[in-house]
């Protein structure tokens, strides 16, 4: 090794939920002594420095962000650059475009390690999703490593895809199945997974056409997968060890290495410490709105970075929240309502003036870890999942696509953390529900259980815990292990 440093290449899926993840292993590895070149997309490095401000990322020691094209045209309607971008075309692009550009990069990087300027690059830690670095990884000889920013029960049902068409439960055999109650039906053929039914599994599977590029998308992730010389998921035993347990008999290297949150809480602070990757402008006032409330009484709303819905649910929702006559912070988006901006009336905005406050973005774990927030209703992605249980808060779930039907699942069944609002959501269900989290019997036992699975995963990201090893172990064995013979 010689004094060099060594040198991880990390390269999220283009997406903010992708993004925050691999942020934390990058800190976490920066805080192992490693030089991190983190790679965004154009599109996104632009948000980011929009929402962070032009000088948030100069002068880190040992960490660098660069960025690559995303081949993808800028849309009529996206002046201001500031949505999620479509994950169809990303997907399409991904394939076709991207791996030229990181070929030039990693070209680039060792260039500038000839001359001294970075250590040269060791490995490449890469989004699953971003499959086509395996090929970049192999052609330089170095080791990549696949991270999975989802659970790794969406990992495994992709994994399982195969299988779901044999048995000829997938494709669909038209939209209608979507609604008919064929669903409902229980999936027994994925080892692993226990009591899910077809409408728990990842949205991937609700296709007609057994050509769909998504699948194809993820076949082909899978199938790259197994080249890759570890798998790690930001999971633990604590959440997931069934699936996991199945998941190592399929590949030789998987580890668990989270919740990263978690993880983070309890790392020491360094310069890195306050790097925040939001696409959007934090909102400040939350926090200072937070400190007038009582402790445990403030529900917080937000549905993630992708989601999006109809104006007539966001006002079922609305209505919801106001009738119940909780507090409740509610993040909306610039994006949130489909064709169109939010306008609540009036009449609403008066309802709640006392105890309500409407946010575009806000720095979610300060938010979910401040003493007065009792509940989370929330869209179920695996980072509001997994940080609302670092937290100790439980949740309302409404699960909107990919894989948040799964989570959804496993906070409502398997830990018992969480109540279910129906797809069509109706203010009186919003209303009762949203009582119930706050104050009923149920939302106390959610509560108490959210504690105890927050005290387990904290146990899991300690030195010497579970996720904690993982980690050291596949630093050590994996990323330092040398290429060279």
């Amino acid at each position: 090794m010689g004094d060099k440093k060594p040198h991880a290449v990390l390269i999220p899926y283009p997406a903010q939920g992708h993004i925050n993840p691999l942020i934390k292993l990058a800190k976490l590895l920066h805080l192992r002594g490693f030089h991190i070149t983190f790679v965004n997309t154009e599109y996104n490095h632009k948000r980011l420095l929009k929402s962070r401000g032009p000088k948030a990322i100069n002068g880190l020691t040992g960490f660098s962000f660069q960025t690559i094209p995303d081949g993808l045209t800028p849309t009529d309607g996206d002046a201001d650059g500031d949505v999620s971008q479509d994950i169809f075309l990303l997907c399409k692009s991904i394939r076709k475009n991207f791996i030229k550009p990181f070929r030039e990069l990693l070209a680039r990087l060792n260039d500038s390690a000839t001359s001294g300027l970075v250590p040269p690059v060791t490995c490449i830690v890469s989004d699953s999703s971003m499959s086509f670095t395996i090929q970049a990884a192999e052609e330089l000889s170095l080791t990549i490593v696949f991270f999975s920013p989802a659970n790794a029960c969406t990992f495994l049902s992709g994994l399982h895809l195969p299988t779901l068409f044999d048995k000829g439960l997938i494709p669909l055999k038209d939209e209608s199945y979507l609604t008919n109650g064929y669903l409902d039906a229980k999936v027994d053929c994925i080892p692993g997974l226990q009591d899910f039914r077809l409408k728990d599994l990842p949205d991937f599977i609700r296709i007609t056409d057994p050509n769909d590029s998504l699948i194809e998308f993820i076949n082909e992730t899978v199938e790259r997968a197994h080249r890759a010389s570890a798998i790690i998921f930001n999971t633990s035993n604590e959440l997931e060890s069934d699936v996991l347990n199945v998941l190592s008999t399929k590949f030789p290297c998987v580890y668990a290495i989270g919740p990263l949150s978690s993880f983070l809480y309890q790392s020491p602070q360094n310069h890195l410490a306050s790097l925040s990757t939001n696409l959007w402008k934090e909102d400040d006032k939350c926090l200072d709105w937070l400190e007038s409330k009582e402790p445990g009484s403030v529900v917080y709303v937000n549905f993630g970075s992708m989601t999006v819905m109809t104006p007539e649910k966001l006002l079922e929702f609305a209505w919801g929240l106001a009738n119940s006559k909780q507090s409740f912070l509610w993040i909306i988006r610039p994006d949130l309502v489909i064709g169109g901006s939010v306008v609540l009336s009036s009449e609403f905005v008066n309802e709640i003036s006392d105890r309500g406050l409407i946010a575009g973005w806000c720095h979610q774990e300060q938010v979910l870890s401040h003493p007065s927030i009792g509940g989370f209703l929330t869209h179920c992605g695996w980072n509001s999942t997994t940080e609302s249980i670092c937290a100790g808060v439980p949740m309302l779930c409404w699960p909107f696509f990919t894989d948040q039907t799964a989570n959804c699942r496993y906070i409502c069944n398997t830990w018992e953390i969480g109540i279910e609002i129906d797809t069509n959501v109706k203010r009186e269900e919003v209303e009762k529900l949203v009582i119930e989290l706050m104050v009923g019997e149920k939302g106390k036992k959610m509560r108490q259980k959210t504690i105890e699975l927050k005290k387990k995963v904290e146990e899991d990201t300690r030195p010497g815990g579970c996720s904690y090893m993982n980690l050291e172990k596949v630093i050590k064995e994996v990323m330092l292990k040398q290429n060279h013979t």
